[in-house]
């Protein structure tokens, strides 16, 4: 069944409950399936078939989202934590044919937009639709969302996905989770995640729970690292939320906030943290405070959550059981290959996907299924925002400043990255700091750099810390600067 079609069900029995929440108030069931069925004809009058949208989370976010899925329109949802040419990019090679956003302003002169036609009205929020130059390029019909992963190059991929792969995702957590009418789904990630999109709307939406979406900054969240926990675990308390999906980030910001006295959120049954990896001495802390916290796995490229534990299977130090309609199988070589998930390819490739897909993530299954993940088979880390970030894309843009010869960059599950670098001769630290922040300019927040070591010595093969190749040995430098690194991220986390 499609989704309208089970939001029309809970209308039909229960026309009263309230499906969303907002800052501008409630919206039933009834009046959700109306407002989404009138937007969706107002798209269709638009003529366009591939559609953008940068909006802050809110009903408004979750009602376009809905309607342009009813529609059969292609959704291009833009994170907040894209740079300007990320932005481009995903414009350009979905070929959108109109944006709608809140920030027209900040958009329209970073990308020399045209002017904002008619406001379109959206769960009662006044939003811009901008037309863009039409494009020949055109997504598969069957494709109605393209997320695109937050940047392992400075141009992400489009991962396309139709109804048909997040289907079986959506029913499989709904039962996993135990989702209810009675639950209360907060939302406390950006809507263009896809874990949140999936796994919170669609989820709690399916089976009649009420989401709350309130904006960014009402939770706590700026940016894609910006976090004021008080306000995030008050939140909480306020929403009588029940269901919340984490990061490592957020997770450790609540933990830390009760941890200092304030109360722990009483309502919440299932918190579901992933997205990167989940040091097993914070899910401790966590299950010390009795906080129920549950560590899920996912990829993008299978339509979010692959495992997940759950309240009846629950194993500390894995990201638990696969999901009912999902397979997984170990390669020789400990690489988790995923069957039963799936998405209709990379938007730009004509390629069609392979039926098993090779994770890049090495692991290991114990005999009751639950996987357990031991790192990443390609050279890309992911931090404690669950962001991609490719080392060798931010050395680059580092190497491009004439002050910074070398650079090793890392963040592998934490919330800022730091680089060790050899500089140039002559470079003082006012030409380092000067190259850092231009190159901070560049970058998206997710992948720019807070700190820097500086290394004496140059990356050599004879001092091992280069292959004869010219490839720098990262676990090489890591280790040489372990010390230099760890007191960085102490001197951070006291800060």
């Amino acid at each position: 069944m499609e989704l309208i079609g089970q939001i029309r069900q809970h209308a039909s029995r229960f026309p009263h409950r309230i499906a969303l929440e907002g800052s501008t108030g409630e919206i039933s069931y009834a009046e959700l399936a109306g407002m989404v069925e009138r937007l969706a004809r107002q798209l269709h009058q638009q003529r366009v078939h591939t559609l953008a949208m940068a909006l802050d989370n809110g009903p408004a976010w979750v009602v376009l989202d809905l309607a342009a899925l009813h529609a059969g329109l292609c959704l291009i949802p833009l994170p907040p934590f894209f740079s300007t040419a990320q932005v481009r990019h995903a414009l350009a090679v979905s070929g959108a044919q109109a944006l709608v956003t809140d920030q027209a302003g900040r958009l329209g002169s970073c990308l020399d937009l045209p002017a904002p036609g008619e406001p379109l009205d959206v769960a009662g929020q006044a939003v811009d639709w901008i037309d863009l130059a039409d494009s020949d390029r055109r997504v598969p019909g069957d494709v109605c969302k393209i997320t695109f992963t937050s940047g392992t190059t400075g141009e992400p991929k489009g991962v396309m996905l139709g109804w048909q792969h997040m289907r079986p995702v959506v029913r499989s957590l709904s039962d996993v989770v135990e989702v209810t009418a009675r639950d209360r789904h907060l939302v406390l990630t950006p809507l263009a995640v896809l874990l949140e999109n999936i796994a919170g709307v669609y989820v709690s939406l399916w089976k009649g729970a009420t989401v709350i979406a309130p904006g960014s900054a009402e939770v706590g969240l700026a940016g894609s690292s910006g976090l004021d926990s008080p306000t995030m675990t008050a939140a909480l308390h306020r929403h009588r939320a029940s269901t919340a999906i984490f990061s490592p980030h957020t997770l450790q910001g609540m933990i830390e906030t009760i941890e200092s006295g304030q109360p722990a959120p009483s309502y919440l049954r299932f918190g579901a943290v992933g997205g990167a990896p989940v040091s097993p001495r914070l899910l401790q802390r966590a299950d010390r405070l009795g906080l129920p916290i549950f560590e899920g796995y996912g990829l993008s490229e299978c339509a979010s959550v692959v495992c997940l534990n759950s309240v009846r299977h629950k194993r500390p130090g894995t990201v638990g059981r696969p999901l009912p309609h999902v397979r997984i199988h170990l390669t020789r070589t400990g690489e988790v290959q995923i069957d039963g998930a799936g998405f209709a390819g990379y938007l730009g490739e004509t390629a069609p996907p392979p039926q098993s897909w090779a994770s890049g993530d090495i692991g290991s299954l114990d005999e009751d299924g639950f996987l357990s993940l031991r790192g990443r088979q390609r050279d890309i880390f992911i931090t404690a925002f669950g962001r991609n970030v490719s080392p060798a894309w931010v050395e680059h843009e580092l190497t491009l400043e004439p002050a910074i010869r070398q650079a090793a960059v890392f963040g592998e599950a934490m919330s800022c990255n730091v680089a060790v670098i050899h500089p140039a001769a002559g470079a003082t630290s006012a030409t380092l700091a000067a190259a850092f922040r231009k190159v901070n300019a560049r970058l998206p927040d997710y992948a720019r750099i807070a700190g820097w070591i500086t290394s004496t010595d140059p990356f050599t093969p004879s001092n091992g810390l280069l292959t004869g190749t010219g490839r720098i040995r990262r676990e090489a430098v890591q280790r040489r600067h372990r010390q230099q690194i760890e007191d960085f991220y102490q001197k951070e986390h006291a800060s």
